[in-house]
């Protein structure tokens, strides 16, 4: 009888240990879930870029070879993401964290640089930099593996300064933790760029479908009302992606030389915008304040990727290229 109630005991504190371990699981698998949302948060503009880059490649493909390739071209960023950038990214928290803030600037710097150059293709349109691939006859296969071995490239260097972003953003903590942050990070940036993708790619066909085969009158005019939108979608997410890019790059910036020991730029921020926000209701203080910084930094990352376009494309771009041996 003492073994049998001994024996209930041991099971009783066994479940209880069990009970607890599951609590700590779970309380880390939160942790891990809001930290992942907090850093993809602070990589918005790269978000931005990455959906607003990658239909740009779908064209010139049939219709029931569009999903495939998003689907090729996602299995290629997550790959981008989990098995290259992510042992680099842990590596370097581990044994040279000094470098994370460097290599974030690089990264904010390459956001003003590309968000400035569409500001300016826009005011001043020429022949692009960075020009997409025509479209050429020849084997359908051919063009489909050539145009999605493009896009995961493009991939490569936007992931990049997502997986940094996201890296500086994490608070110090164990291995373990920032590897399932960074992991978690990574696939729920890469589910909702190109599941975003996808949606924008087939709009189209959905509103052509349902303009031609609806039922109803109503759902018909739906149709013929999403085709008609679809330009000014792009057209929108094109200019919210650029405004993020400088946005967030000049956010970088700001906070990287803050942190190196100028913070002359960041606290002349805070403090305009603290005063702007202060002229204000309390009850739109907090959103004025927002703005002014985001509008602030966002200039500074305008000026700064102006002054890099032409060190880009007249000197590290001509370089590139004939490392590269290309013409």
């Amino acid at each position: 009888m003492m073994r049998k109630g001994q024996g209930m005991s041991g099971l009783i504190a066994l479940l209880d240990d069990v009970a607890g371990i599951a609590k700590v699981a779970a309380a880390s698998v939160d942790d891990v879930v809001a930290q992942a949302a907090k850093a993809g948060a602070k990589a918005a503009g790269a978000v931005i870029d990455d959906a607003a880059v990658t239909p740009k490649y779908m064209h010139g493909f049939a219709a029931s070879r569009e999903l495939p390739v998003i689907w090729k071209i996602a299995k290629g960023s997550l790959r981008n993401k989990l098995l290259y950038l992510l042992p680099v990214g842990l590596a370097l928290s581990a044994f040279a964290p000094w470098a994370i803030t460097p290599l974030l600037m690089l990264g904010g710097g390459y956001l003003c640089f590309e968000g400035a150059e569409k500001v300016y293709h826009a005011l001043f349109p020429h022949d692009q930099t960075h020009v997409f691939e025509e479209d050429e006859p020849g084997d359908p296969a051919h063009l489909e593996e050539r145009k999605a071995a493009g896009a995961i490239k493009t991939d490569f260097i936007l992931s990049a300064e997502i997986m940094t972003i996201a890296l500086a953003a994490i608070p110090p903590s164990n291995f373990w933790m920032e590897a399932a942050t960074l992991a978690t990070v990574a696939v729920m940036i890469t589910a909702a760029v190109y599941g975003a993708v996808a949606l924008i790619v087939k709009a189209d066909d959905v509103g052509l479908h349902l303009a031609a085969e609806a039922r109803f009158a109503a759902t018909r005019a739906f149709g013929r009302g999403v085709v008609r939108a679809m330009p000014h979608v792009l057209t929108t997410l094109t200019l919210v992606g650029t405004a993020a890019m400088l946005w967030v790059g000049g956010n970088i910036i700001v906070h990287g030389l803050d942190v190196l020991g100028w913070g002359a730029p960041y606290d002349l921020i805070h403090h305009v915008a603290h005063g702007i926000g202060q002229g204000v209701s309390e009850t739109f203080s907090g959103a004025v304040t927002w703005i002014a910084t985001a509008t602030m930094d966002g200039i500074i990352g305008l000026g700064l990727g102006l002054v890099l376009i032409p060190i880009v494309t007249r000197g590290v771009v001509p370089v590139w290229t004939a490392l590269r041996g290309k013409s």
